[in-house]
């Protein structure tokens, strides 16, 4: 027999996910419309998510995903069915679209092992302007989103765990057993904004992260901001900036697997030279890494990550980015993502901004954002403008 958490954590974790996740930390308004994409094995999940979402007097937009449709769609797809864009269909559904809420549950995370890489690469690349019409409403104020997990029996069991203890990290780490939820992550919210304040104000040109078999420097554009959560992502303790793609230079390795296209990868290890990873490596789907790493710009950084044990109660590796790049543990966690920048993390108006000024100033523009994630002792130390160096983060803490 299956665990399930009680109902109430259930009607929580939606009401978060709902009421802090979508709109800045603020919730959704009555008449606005909310796309719940939520795959089968996380029904239970749906209705609560449902409840709230018309207690709120929003309307709901149903996305029901079947369980095994990726593996099957893509043993079978032709090249032309691959590429294959339904423009009309899709800018419809931006245009529609207030929030969308998209839940995370995989029962077999290895299901498209054996499937060609190239061809996930290939139907990831023909829905690029997708993701350009989400991102671009989005930097307009008029679209918010937020990602929440389910965990499965497969889910679990590839971190190790019981489903009951995967459900205990969900309940800790989302706040569901606190007195007021909403309130401390409102709350939290606030903590984050604190330190953003005292980075923001400090005029570092470069990061320098150091750790066993780590030794990073990353550039910083002058017209850059940290940024926090905010809501995307329940639960998200970040503090993260997108970096100038351009000016990364050194090794780091990883030490948490990533789970990616179905595949996992392990013992990640990179080396950057004038922004570009020039050599990787992995103890297991190295292969898969090197295909990711060869996309359209996927071998320049968009983001990186830092989190503060201080805010983050998830102790357990659980097999899933959503939580590990939100590891507490002993030291917190770095994170590097390949791929597409943030254009939030500009201080200017990103809406004055052309393709070209972008680029320039070293947002990278991919169709990939993979999140690669360290957990091990590290020391971010910062170098200002005027050659100042100021340690920002020891010990899984920032120290500003």
């Amino acid at each position: 027999m299956t665990y399930l958490p009680e109902q109430k954590y259930l009607d929580t974790y939606a009401d978060i996910l709902i009421n802090f996740g979508l709109n800045g930390g603020k919730g959704i308004k009555k008449g606005e419309v909310v796309f719940l994409e939520v795959p089968e094995c996380a029904k239970p999940l749906l209705f609560s998510l449902l409840k709230s979402v018309l207690t709120a007097g929003a309307h709901p937009i149903i996305q029901y995903l079947p369980d095994g449709l990726d593996p099957h769609f893509l043993s079978y797809a032709t090249e032309e069915q691959l590429s294959f864009f339904p423009a009309k269909f899709l800018k419809g559904k931006i245009k529609e679209a207030d929030h969308f809420v998209k839940i995370i549950a995989d029962t077999d995370l290895h299901e498209l092992e054996g499937i060609d890489p190239q061809k996930i690469m290939q139907k990831n690349i023909a829905m690029k302007p997708f993701l350009d019409w989400r991102n671009r409403k989005e930097i307009n104020g008029k679209l918010s989103w937020t990602l929440g997990l389910y965990p499965t029996q497969a889910m679990a069991k590839e971190a190790g765990m019981t489903l009951k203890s995967a459900w205990e990290q969900i309940i800790r780490a989302c706040y569901l057993d606190h007195q007021h939820p909403l309130d401390r992550w409102r709350q939290i919210e606030s903590d984050s904004q604190t330190i953003l304040k005292k980075l923001n104000h400090l005029p570092i040109n470069s990061l320098r992260i150091q750790a066993k078999n780590t030794d990073l420097i990353i550039g910083l554009d002058k017209h850059r901001k940290w940024l926090s959560g905010g809501g995307c992502n329940i639960p998200s303790f970040e503090v993260f900036i997108s970096p100038d793609c351009h000016r990364t230079s050194g090794h780091i390795s990883f030490s948490l697997p990533l789970y990616r296209y179905g595949n996992q990868i392990t013992d990640i290890y990179l080396e950057f030279k004038d922004g570009h990873v020039v050599s990787s490596s992995a103890t297991k789907g190295e292969s898969v890494l090197k295909k990711m790493i060869a996309t359209k710009n996927a071998d320049m950084v968009g983001e990186f990550s830092l989190t503060d044990i201080r805010f983050s109660k998830i102790n357990r590796f659980m097999a899933e980015t959503l939580y590990d790049e939100n590891f507490g543990g002993k030291y917190g966690n770095t994170h590097l993502a390949l791929g597409m920048s943030f254009h939030e993390s500009y201080t200017g108006n990103p809406k004055k901004v052309t393709g070209d000024q972008w680029k320039i100033m070293g947002f990278n523009d991919s169709v990939i954002h993979t999140d690669i994630i360290s957990i091990s002792d590290r020391v971010v130390t910062a170098t200002l403008d005027n050659g100042q160096q100021i340690i920002i983060y020891k010990k899984g803490r920032f120290t500003l």
